[in-house]
């Protein structure tokens, strides 16, 4: 625990919950916090997945693949085919936006499997345990709200451009004036009118925040998890329990940090697929 503060375990947890943060504007009363770490890590991260589908892609072969193109080609299918069983139009747009969103997400949550005392052993041995103290860095991005809800909001946006695209924007808006309460005469229309553009807006804006909660949620409850299971090796006698604990704990985050990547690839394909389909 090179970055542990004084404080015990409640000091140490708090430590590790805080963003290393540009402040932009006054001290007192600034107009924007940019948490530096989450923006870092989750933009080399998808550098990082560009560059190796990039490399992979570059040195593809038709004859027999190497292990690295068959894990690409494996991974590349398996998300056209939920989208191909999803959605039923053209793919050629919705695909590589799943499989973006899927790599990302599924990148950004492994972060969590990393040592949580990594950055702070670092500062620790180039600029010493006081700068350790001092340090604040938190590598899983998506156990920021701020990263969750950035995606899911960037997904309604693509959302309302599918719709649009598909039933026009006079469709769209139509829609949303007309549906889910249909009405045949003028005046029923524009009395269920307010009823329906508020369900609609509803719909949509939960959306983005059933999207963003459920990764942020998941995500930082293991983050919390591993730092609880971090207590145990502060003890001898806790030592050997907390390795196991927390072996364990990382076996069964695998699975959690794969399927929360697939939840919200799948749930952003179904979003685009219903934004299509006429009411």
């Amino acid at each position: 625990m090179a970055s542990e503060p004084q404080g015990g375990l409640t000091a140490y947890i708090t430590h590790h919950l805080t963003h290393h943060t540009l402040v932009l504007g006054d001290g007192s009363s600034p107009f924007m916090r940019i948490h530096l770490d989450t923006l870092v890590v989750a933009a080399l991260l998808g550098a990082l997945f560009c560059l190796w589908f990039w490399v992979m892609a570059r040195r593809a072969t038709a004859g027999v693949p190497s292990k690295g193109q068959a894990l690409v080609e494996l991974i590349v299918e398996f998300v056209d085919t939920q989208v191909k069983d999803t959605f039923h139009g053209d793919r050629r747009t919705v695909t590589p936006l799943a499989l973006s969103i899927f790599m990302w997400v599924a990148f950004m949550n492994a972060m969590d499997l990393l040592p949580l005392d990594a950055p702070g052993f670092l500062v620790k041995h180039v600029a010493g345990e006081e700068a350790a103290h001092h340090t604040f860095f938190r590598w899983v991005p998506t156990a920021d709200l701020n990263t969750t809800l950035a995606i899911a909001v960037a997904v309604l946006i693509l959302v309302f451009a599918h719709g649009i695209k598909a039933k026009g924007a006079g469709g769209f808006g139509k829609e949303l004036l007309t549906a889910p309460f249909h009405a045949h005469g003028i005046v029923a229309r524009i009395l269920l009118a307010p009823a329906n553009l508020g369900l609609n807006l509803i719909e949509y804006f939960s959306k983005p925040v059933s999207l963003s909660m459920r990764l942020f949620g998941n995500m930082y409850g293991g983050e919390l998890v591993f730092m609880l299971i971090a207590g145990l090796f502060a003890s001898w006698l806790s030592f050997v329990p907390g390795v196991i604990f927390n072996t364990a704990w990382a076996i069964f985050h695998i699975l959690i940090i794969l399927l929360q990547a697939f939840i919200f690839m799948m749930l952003t394909v179904v979003y685009i697929a219903i934004a299509h389909e006429h009411h």
